[in-house]
């Protein structure tokens, strides 16, 4: 098996991920473009350019924290579909994995 193949069954392997022979041999033409195209990155020059987090400047304008009055309890558990001892019950969402 070619190593595309093996990277893409690798990769599905982690991410727990059943893949088809069909899907693997799609997925492995894609990988080899991503890693090209990475590759041609790689090559560049970037001597003296700040790593940046944007190509251009961002203003993030903040306001003021100020507080206010929260929803009342009585009003918060009128809405919930579900309650017990003055707390909203949830369906349980922890797995025995």
């Amino acid at each position: 098996m070619s190593q595309p193949h093996m990277d893409v069954r690798r990769i599905a392997t982690l991410a727990r991920l059943e893949l088809s022979d069909e899907e693997v041999i799609s997925f492995s033409g894609q990988l080899d473009a991503i890693l090209g195209h990475i590759e041609q990155l790689s090559s560049l020059d970037v001597t003296g350019i700040e790593p940046t987090a944007y190509t251009f400047p961002i203003d993030a304008p903040m306001r003021e924290d100020t507080p206010w009055q929260s929803l009342p309890q009585s009003a918060l558990l009128d809405n919930a579909p579900d309650q017990a001892q003055l707390q909203v019950r949830v369906p349980k969402v922890v797995t025995d994995a």
